[in-house]
């Protein structure tokens, strides 16, 4: 059983052309062997593992409480994508915060979670939810088995994201304002064309604002000392834009009671070609040589800088060409930049 799913997933992840479709596959796929009754698919910053561009399906009951959702999945350590190191379940649910203070409630038996990350950083997590008995160890043996190969597509799927922008981008930055339960209380003129594009909504509904609620769930779990990693994440637009959006208390002194103003804004050239590099997989010493030529650097002043031969630098150069499909400096630098 597992190494058929596995199969048909690889073979699923080999051709889909978009995170999304994929996602959507392998879930039906999954889904097969291993029933779920409702499911939060999110992708991740691979740097910061915060969530973003969230494929889920959860009881209608609980939508109107996305925001209390979202923060207690960041709150809960049990499980938590940030620590697993293979697909597990809720073989205790009392000790999730998240199961015990909302899922319960709500008919919620068990999760299965898992999550898709590699040396290159962490691409998403996957939770599957039952209403009604708990998941089994072969079950959660389907869910390994294809975990690493569904890795590489989703690191693929991002990296395949960077292309040259079409046009300008939306007006920006944007600022919304959060509630400490994180309630939208106020926003800037833009934002609802940037929440439209971050998640489109289904017709006749308002955007969701899952990627704002994802960093401000952050920053209340790393002042709750449950995960260090800064509250932002660069999430992919359209039209190969990538945006940052980032969380910060309003109040100097950390108040845990004071409002929390999240921004949206393009990402800049740095932030950028961080996360090109590690969708492309480049190496370390590849990705430091792409920071040098982003600023502007010819051969010999990178092989100074880098104590390195200009031999050894276009060797560097043939393996980046390779790993991000492009074939010259200027083609390389147009997509790790977006521009023409």
């Amino acid at each position: 059983m597992y190494a058929a799913t596995a199969e048909r997933v690889r073979r699923i992840g080999a051709a889909a052309a978009g995170s999304r479709a994929l996602r959507e596959l392998v879930l039906a796929e999954i889904g097969r062997v291993v029933p779920f009754d409702a499911h939060v698919w999110a992708l991740t910053d691979p740097e910061t593992s915060v969530g973003t561009d969230p494929l889920a399906a959860v009881p209608p009951a609980l939508m109107p409480a996305l925001p209390q959702l979202i923060r207690l999945k960041y709150l809960t350590t049990t499980n938590r994508w940030t620590s697993l190191t293979g697909a597990a379940r809720l073989t205790n649910p009392a000790d999730s915060l998240l199961w015990r203070e909302l899922l319960a409630a709500h008919g919620v038996t068990d999760v299965a979670s898992t999550v898709f990350r590699d040396r290159h950083g962490c691409w998403g997590f996957l939770d599957l939810w039952r209403t009604g008995g708990t998941f089994t160890g072969p079950e959660l043996a389907v869910l390994d088995s294809v975990t690493a190969s569904l890795t590489g597509d989703l690191r693929r799927c991002q990296a395949q994201t960077f292309t040259v922008t079409g046009g300008p981008g939306p007006a920006g930055p944007v600022v919304l304002l959060l509630t400490p339960d994180l309630r939208v209380i106020e926003q800037t003129p833009h934002t609802h064309e940037h929440l439209a594009r971050l998640l489109p909504p289904d017709a006749g509904r308002q955007p969701v604002p899952a990627g704002v609620y994802n960093v401000a769930a952050q920053l209340v779990a790393a002042e709750a000392g449950v995960d260090p990693h800064p509250p932002s994440v660069r999430a992919h637009l359209a039209d190969g834009r990538w945006l940052t959006v980032r969380a910060a208390r309003l109040d100097a002194t950390g108040r845990a009671d004071a409002p929390i103003a999240v921004t949206i804004q393009e990402c800049s050239p740095g932030e950028r070609t961080a996360v090109f590099a590690r969708a492309c997989g480049l190496t370390p010493r590849e990705t430091e040589l792409l920071t040098h030529l982003t600023a502007g650097a010819d051969t010999r002043a990178v092989a100074a800088d880098m104590f390195l031969s200009p031999n050894t630098v276009q060797d560097h150069l043939k393996s980046m060409f390779a790993k991000t499909g492009t074939n010259s400096r200027r083609a390389l630098l147009s997509r790790a930049l977006g521009t023409a």
